[in-house]
């Protein structure tokens, strides 16, 4: 009886949180379906990334927060709809509410055949940008869930290796914690400069970090 009542204080306090927190605030009031719009808002703004005509990937797509912010920055009057240049295709084992302009396709991103989807829709040509919020399901067993986080985060280097520009750039999740020192050398051995990011709209007591990679080396 005790742990139902701790777990409802828990979720009370939570809903508390996220129902003040002044980016879901803005985010109700400026249309993205989640506050984490924001961090790549932040990023972008401080490294820019995002420029119009490119070419963008978006894995861990759902909701669709980053596609919108992105769908934005490619229009000319930065509106959610209308007239858009350049090319976002979305990625997500979940499904997602449709955005108008952006290609999505639903699978999981570990899959050999949801490569082959992606790789259809790229048509040949090369990313000037990857974006990556994808994040396991955690276990709470510490061990296992690095081992999660390594392994995706490996997965959108990889892919950005094969399916990026030279001179493009990788934006992805992570978390501090047993994987992070690895994944951190991961990105110094695969990119030009390595730069990790923590935007003000990630929550202070979340352990999620980003990292940026500019420039692949050895291309």
């Amino acid at each position: 009886m005790s742990i139902k009542k701790s777990s409802s204080k828990v979720n009370k306090a939570w809903l508390h949180d996220h129902i003040n927190d002044p980016y879901v605030k803005l985010a109700n009031k400026e249309g993205y379906r989640a506050r984490a719009a924001y961090k790549l808002k932040e990023i972008d703004e401080t490294l820019h990334l995002v420029k119009p005509g490119q070419l963008v990937v978006d894995l861990g797509c759902t909701p669709g927060a980053w596609s919108q912010y992105l769908r934005r920055r490619m229009s000319p009057q930065g509106a959610a709809a209308g007239e858009m240049n350049g090319t976002i295709i979305g990625l997500d084992l979940l499904p997602m509410e449709a955005i108008e302009g952006v290609t999505f396709i639903q699978g999981d991103f570990r899959e050999a055949e949801t490569l082959v989807q992606l790789e259809t829709a790229l048509a040949g040509r090369k990313a000037d940008l990857v974006v990556s919020d994808m994040a396991p399901n955690l276990s709470g067993i510490s061990s296992a869930d690095a081992a999660r986080v390594e392994y995706l985060v490996e997965l959108a280097i990889e892919f950005a290796q094969s399916h990026m520009k030279p001179q493009g750039a990788l934006v992805a999740k992570v978390f501090h914690g047993g994987s992070y020192n690895a994944v951190v050398q991961k990105f110094k051995e695969t990119f030009i400069t390595a730069k990790p990011l923590k935007p003000k709209a990630s929550r202070d007591r979340s352990s999620e970090t980003f990292l940026v990679g500019l420039g692949l080396k050895g291309v």
